[in-house]
């Protein structure tokens, strides 16, 4: 293959509205006037903070860069600017806290690396209910559904509030574990991920993915599940 015929990945540029140069589309200020740059087309919230598409991020590392990129881009720096850098720091700033909220906490995170993926959302309508739930799973749904039909009887007969209270709290335990459980999954799912990125095959690393689509499917089924615990137990303190 000669150097003329070698692929070359097409670079996004970004045009400066100050003085129309153009610029790579994860630069925040134009290389040629040092203004800063409207927002345009992104989607890539790791690379807007300039870090690697990875699972694992340091939280403080996070927070550093966070409040580095809301002091650049606030909005009262460019009080006296003109109306493209006035729009432009109202447009990152608003994309930088859009951001932040997406990465700083590992499910999010996972969420919006699906979406980079091109996998479907595991809190799209209809699915976050319909995750394929283990064997043992299914088992401690049935027997919590059997308890909480058992307790709402019980309740209705006038049975004793921290009673039925103590059996709520005996019927979460189990649910509780799954939830560890499948937390710890993740993390090793997200580990094997950042392991695979510049390493692995594009069928190796979407395996990975997929997996982690599961595990958060699961996830959030046990989140409902400890949710509708949480209502029976409202509902033993408004009757008490």
């Amino acid at each position: 293959m000669t150097p003329d015929s070698i692929p070359v990945t097409p670079v996004s540029i970004l045009e400066c509205r100050s003085c129309g140069a153009g610029a790579p589309v994860d630069e925040h200020f134009c290389p040629q006037c040092s203004r800063i740059l409207g927002l345009g087309r992104h989607g890539d919230y790791f690379t807007f903070f300039g870090l690697p598409r990875k699972l694992t991020i340091a939280q403080d590392e996070l927070e550093r860069r966070f409040r580095d990129l809301s002091r650049r881009f606030h909005p009262d720096f460019y009080y006296n600017a003109s109306p493209a850098e006035r729009l432009a720091s109202l447009e990152r700033s608003s994309y930088l806290n859009d951001a932040y909220r997406a990465l700083r906490t590992p499910a999010t995170r996972i969420e919006h690396l699906l979406a980079l993926e091109g996998l479907p959302s595991t809190t799209s309508e209809g699915e976050s209910g319909a995750a394929k739930v283990p064997p043992a799973l299914l088992e401690k749904v049935f027997e919590l559904n059997e308890e909480l039909d058992a307790i709402r009887e019980a309740r209705e007969s006038g049975a004793d509030a921290s009673t039925l209270a103590l059996r709520l709290q005996k019927a979460r335990l189990p649910i509780d574990a799954k939830r560890e459980e499948h937390e710890r999954q993740i993390e090793v799912l997200s580990a094997q991920w950042d392991g695979q990125l510049d390493t692995a095959s594009p069928a190796d690393r979407r395996t990975t993915l997929d997996a982690l689509r599961e595990r958060l499917l699961e996830r959030n089924y046990i989140s409902n599940l400890l949710a509708t615990i949480e209502r029976e137990v409202a509902s033993l303190g408004r009757q008490s």
